[in-house]
């Protein structure tokens, strides 16, 4: 009997990696999902009230959008089956209907900065995603953790997750900018602000002081700016228009081919900035350069997918769930078998 694999979604970006992870094993029954919780998150989600997470709102509608329009097979919150295993780009929370799975982390891209909150959350022992992604990986309820870079494992291991779990496969979606090289856009050599959601996700950005930083770094060159999905178009663009009415706005496509096209690329916090890099882009963020480039996701020309899911099929070969330990802990079966020689006695 085939084995079943659960992929949990969320952003687009991460149910893509998801997807593509996905098709190195279709020798398996695979089924998909929107990210979920359970408990008084489920509640709050039901309300509306997270709609602005990767748990409701657009990401939600986008992620079963994408899953219908490629024909994959979709099981909302996994609950009409058991998984042997499961996929997840995020540890935040953790469904408690799959922690009797095998479960693999997989990083989605740039994690939050370690900041105060991140502190707070970490040493008063607080949920998870009270500190957003800084807080990725520090679940420990998963058995492997697949990272971008062996500068990502040192920081993770840093940050507290066990050097065991961790496998630097590299991501999918990150591992491969020779792919969108000669990327066709319509304006070339120009100055990309790629905007981020922090005021939609309830932190606090001055967005005027940043469009004035960016139109001093371009001093006179073409300013463009590629809205965060997750923002309203027309009232972002109304106030970028407001501040730097000689800018373009793009929103809704692709950023690759703008970043392929773009000399200079002006971010906060957002992955897009490792592709940049990559291709040699003249780069401005919040994170120092040096500290970007020694955390920059290993290039080896889209195979991250395969190497995943091979970790995966690894798991698989043990077994089908967490309750047959003994592959794992002998010191565990070894208790078993002491307790059931006193039982005889």
């Amino acid at each position: 009997m085939k084995k079943n694999i659960l992929f949990i979604g969320g952003s687009l970006n991460q149910t893509m990696q998801m997807h593509r992870i996905s098709e190195h094993l279709k020798d398996y029954n695979l089924w998909f999902t929107p990210y979920y919780a359970d408990g008084y998150i489920r509640f709050l989600t039901k309300l509306g009230i997270l709609d602005f997470t990767v748990l409701g709102g657009e990401f939600k509608r986008k992620t079963l959008e994408y899953l219908e329009s490629n024909n994959l097979q979709i099981d909302y919150e996994g609950k009409s089956r058991n998984y042997d295993l499961v996929f997840t780009c995020q540890d935040l929370i953790i469904p408690q209907n799959i922690r009797s799975s095998r479960v693999i982390l997989v990083q989605e891209g740039m994690t939050d900065p370690e900041n105060l909150w991140y502190k707070i959350v970490k040493n008063f022992k607080l949920p998870r995603w009270a500190a957003s992604t800084s807080m990725t990986g520090l679940s420990d309820l998963y058995d492997i953790f697949c990272v971008a870079s062996e500068g990502y494992r040192e920081l993770f291991i840093k940050k507290g997750v066990k050097p065991e779990k961790i496998r630097v496969t590299g991501i999918p979606n990150f591992d491969n900018v020779r792919s969108i090289i000669n990327s066709d856009f319509e304006h070339k050599n120009f100055v990309l602000v790629a905007t981020s959601d922090m005021r939609e996700t309830f932190k606090y950005e001055n967005r005027k002081k940043f469009i004035r930083k960016a139109q001093k770094i371009a001093d006179g060159r073409k300013l463009i700016f590629k809205l965060h999905p997750n923002e309203n178009f027309k009232k972002r663009e109304a106030e970028i228009k407001k501040y730097a009415p000689e800018a373009l706005v793009y929103y809704g496509c692709p950023i690759e081919p703008l970043i392929a096209n773009c000399d200079v690329l002006i971010t906060r916090y957002s992955s897009v900035v490792y592709l940049a890099l990559a291709l040699g882009k003249e780069v401005y963020s919040d994170i120092e350069t040096n500290i970007l480039k020694s955390l920059m996701p290993i290039q080896n020309d889209g195979t991250s997918a395969k190497f995943i899911a091979e970790e995966g099929r690894k798991l698989l070969e043990f077994s089908k769930s967490k309750d047959s330990v003994k592959f794992y802990n002998p010191i565990w079966d070894l208790f078993k078998k002491k307790k059931l020689l006193g039982s005889r006695s």
